[in-house]
């Protein structure tokens, strides 16, 4: 009886591993082809992984809270009885070194039948593309070759250390480098100062960064580093806003909620202002503007902040981007946003008034080149035609990036959403 292990596949998008958050089997449970096995984290989203084998699970190879890299071992399925092979996708004996091919290829598409296919062919083992050793091949039956790198990020990382890939002992699948390699090669180089013991050491306890946070931690900096913000603000009589949006409600229908008025009046300012539904191209010196306007939404989700888009907002109504909104959020919140919505926004709208905050110098969303934030509304003395009296107040505040554009477009476009905020009746007549 022959056991097979299935390694964690890619993912896609670049990524090179993932936490696993959330066994669905045990140890012991019979699968079928394609039946979720776990549910991993990775930097964007959360991902129920399939198996290719069909058979009893012998072995989970890392437990939950765990982060694995790519290739490592993540299921071992064996066969449910004596003299029985596990069945692998389409029936047929597993092609595990043909999915390992297409899994050092960096295909992002792996997930689709691992490889197999329903030809009632058999089973080729093919030599890997680029030389790299098929796992039947014993070692010592392989020359020598070069280092294979598969990931851009494990190759910037020993760039920048200036660690030698030749000298690096493999620990992937097929001799493959991967990242844990090269940052054990940064470690040893690294002189370590001895610790200084201390009279009162208060106690400590470390949280590891997970997927979403790294990935959050590396957006930010780069934001930060790379982009000369500066950031203005405005208070806005939101009064006139609030009594349109609880006039259109009634018992069966509560209507668009504030935050998809204000979303469209958003959506038109950009159109208004180009400029800043764009992103900079530093290699040619040319700012690129969008013809679409996908709104990206700062979401805190349970395991981090991720920014979904409302795609194409700009040829919605205020009705289907209140649709659009709830939906994209909803799914956001569950870490369930399509890889499409969680990279294409073009420009972010921050509702930190959710959190009953006022106000927020936003960091902008890169490679966007400006964000717009809501703080809460509440009511406060407001003057209006010489009188004092109680209105509903809110602060916008906008950063920008001064290298597309200065203070005076970005005071035009602040004073275009909140001049429709405050007169939403005319401003919606106008769209």
């Amino acid at each position: 009886m022959t056991d097979h292990t299935f390694p964690l596949p890619d993912l896609g998008e670049g990524l090179t591993e993932a936490e696993i958050v959330r066994w669905l089997v045990a140890e012991g449970d019979e699968v079928t082809v394609d039946q979720a096995v776990v549910e991993v984290e990775t930097a964007k989203s959360l991902v129920e992984v399939p198996t290719p084998y069909a058979g009893r699970v012998a072995t989970l190879h890392a437990a939950e809270g765990v982060t694995l890299g790519v290739g490592r071992p993540l299921i071992t399925v064996a066969a449910l009885g004596p003299g029985l092979e596990p069945v692998a996708a389409g029936g047929r004996a597993p092609e595990g070194e043909t999915y390992r091919e297409e899994e050092r290829a960096g295909s992002g598409n792996v997930l689709i039948g691992y490889g197999t296919s329903g030809e009632s062919a058999t089973v080729r083992r093919r030599r890997p593309r680029g030389g790299a050793r098929p796992s039947w091949v014993r070692p010592e039956a392989t020359p020598r070759r070069a280092p294979l790198v598969v990931s851009p990020l494990v190759r910037t990382m020993a760039r920048k250390g200036g660690v030698d890939l030749a000298a690096i002992e493999p620990t992937g699948p097929g001799g493959v480098i991967v990242r844990a390699d090269v940052e054990r090669a940064l470690n040893g180089s690294a002189a370590r100062p001895a610790p200084v013991p201390a009279a009162a050491v208060p106690s400590e306890r470390r949280i590891p960064l997970n997927g979403f946070r790294r990935a959050v931690s590396a957006a930010l900096t780069r934001s930060r580093s790379e982009i000369p913000e500066a950031t203005v603000w405005v208070d806005v009589d939101a009064t006139a806003l609030w009594e349109l949006r609880e006039s259109t409600r009634t018992p069966a229908d509560p209507g668009p909620g504030l935050l998809a008025y204000i979303a469209r009046f958003v959506v038109a300012g950009l159109q208004r202002f180009p400029v800043l539904n764009a992103r900079l191209d530093t290699e040619r010196d040319e700012i690129v503007e969008f013809d679409r306007v996908n709104l990206g939404l700062a979401v805190q989700g349970e395991r981090g902040l991720v920014v979904p888009a409302v795609l194409g907002a700009e040829s919605m109504t205020t009705a289907q981007l209140d649709t659009e909104i709830r939906r994209v959020t909803a799914t956001a919140r569950e870490g369930r946003a399509t890889a499409e919505e969680r990279s294409a926004a073009t420009f972010t709208l921050n509702n930190y008034g959710s959190f009953r905050v006022d106000g927020s110098a936003a960091i902008i969303n890169h490679p966007q080149v400006a964000i717009l934030g809501l703080g809460r509304i509440i009511d406060r003395p407001w003057v209006v035609d010489g009188e004092l009296c109680v209105r509903k107040i809110t602060q916008l505040s906008f950063v920008f990036d001064h290298r597309v554009c200065d203070g005076g477009t970005a005071a035009g476009f602040m004073r275009s959403v909140a001049d429709a905020i405050e007169n939403p009746a005319s401003a919606i007549a106008r769209l």
